[in-house]
């Protein structure tokens, strides 16, 4: 046990420190001699204070990411070797002989320990963005925030858990795909409520004030031949100062959301520039093929997770104080190999989000018409949350789901030429 908890603490620290030189001293972002002086270069759109505070706030904010992953595997390790997972399982089945109350104890325990040992990441995090003037909200709201995620992620976890032992129990060898079966409708039905159930706990959407505004967005969704009579708007100025816009949900429950902090700061052009974006996403079916990449990553995973953890328990399931797997004290195992292999697979699913994007930034461009928009809308939203125009390439490959603005507003420039 002593070995493995020095040996994670001794690869976190040599990661930390690798991860840090990475980005304070080796990492290049500045932008290409031929781009200076143009509609790329931040110089030419930020003044010297936003681009020092641009910088740093980049660099530090990509250092907690980074520190952020192998922190909850740690986390999930620790939990295991210390014998905290076990102790949990017993305890839930000393207090009932109800399984499903059982593993409603369990997930409880498990995940106010983990929230707990992720806490101050998070509370750094939010530190940070009040310090760089990118979060407005209060801390008693952030709380608030935090609490609800928490229970809406225990009760998710209880059902899911219960499910997936249940499945581990009754077909060892064949639950992941019993497992992944089944996670296909609970996907779908997931997507289809967020909009009208989950969101709005968190925030107040309202049809959009500006009338006219609506009018010629509903134009361009009529040009599109897009089914819609509304487009939403959520007050996010009171947690936030930077900007944003997306679609979310599916069928019925579609919507195209706007952050009001985009509303306040982009021209009538700007905006209708972002929301051309965000219906080629509607158009593109960016939506449905997102959902479909992430049921068959899902189904690989999970196969994945089935042939390590059995390989795991074998060589090391006593030091993990996990008597078998068929119990629910093996969950950490699973949802740190789960961890693991999202992230490993993260930048192939960034790398496809990125063409959507582009996708999505091309059917604006063509639908508006109007290329000085969309660069004046990137580098906003450049300025807005201090993102770097060039950041390091595995920044880019890691944490990127859009393109760079650089790269964004150089496609701008060269498919206007071509044109």
């Amino acid at each position: 046990m002593k070995k493995i908890v020095l040996g994670s603490f001794t690869l976190f620290v040599v990661y930390a420190v690798l991860i840090w030189l990475y980005l304070f001293q080796w990492s290049d972002t500045s932008i290409p001699d031929a781009l200076k002086g143009t509609s790329v270069d931040p110089a030419t759109f930020m003044n010297e204070r936003e681009l020092v505070l641009a910088q740093e706030y980049s660099q530090i904010k990509d250092f907690l990411f980074f520190l952020s992953v192998p922190y909850e595997w740690l986390g999930f390790v620790l939990v295991l070797v210390l014998g905290f997972s076990r102790k949990f399982s017993k305890w839930a089945k000393d207090i009932t002989k109800m399984s499903a109350l059982q593993t409603a104890i369990y997930v409880f325990w498990l995940s106010l320990l983990l929230q707990v040992f992720t806490f101050p990441l998070d509370w750094i995090s939010y530190k940070l963005s009040m310090a760089y003037n990118i979060t407005t909200q209060s801390f008693t709201s952030w709380m608030k925030d935090m609490t609800i995620d928490f229970w809406i992620s225990l009760i998710m976890m209880c059902l899911i858990v219960f499910v997936l032992y249940t499945l581990i129990n009754k077909s060892p060898k064949r639950w992941w795909l019993y497992a992944w079966l089944l996670s296909i409708p609970f996907t779908l039905f997931i997507t289809f409520i967020q909009p009208v159930v989950i969101d709005p706990l968190y925030n107040d959407f309202y049809p959009l004030k500006d009338k006219q505004l609506e009018e010629k967005i509903l134009h361009l969704a009529d040009e599109a031949s897009i089914p819609t009579d509304h487009v939403y708007e959520v007050n996010m100025s009171e947690k936030t100062n930077s900007m944003n816009a997306y679609v979310t949900g599916i069928g019925a429950n579609s919507r195209i959301v706007l952050w009001d902090t985009t509303l306040n700061k982009l021209s009538d052009n700007e905006i209708l520039f972002i929301m051309a974006h965000e219906m080629g996403h509607y158009v593109k079916k960016h939506i449905y093929v997102g959902i479909a990449s992430a049921l068959v990553l899902s189904l690989v995973g999970l196969w994945m997770t089935k042939k390590l953890s059995d390989m795991i328990m074998r060589k090391w399931g006593t030091n993990l104080k996990v008597k078998s797997f068929q119990d629910v004290s093996s969950l950490p195992l699973i949802l740190l190999l789960l961890s693991i292999l999202t992230f490993a697979v993260s930048p192939a699913t960034n790398l496809l989000s990125r063409h959507h994007e582009v996708q999505s930034d091309t059917y604006a461009l063509e639908l508006t018409e109007d290329k000085e928009a969309a660069v004046k809308t990137f580098q906003a939203l450049s300025r807005s949350g201090l993102s770097q125009v060039n950041p390091p390439f595995l920044v880019k490959v890691f944490r990127y789901s859009h393109p760079t603005i650089l790269e964004r507003i150089e496609f701008m420039e060269e498919h206007n030429k071509e044109e």
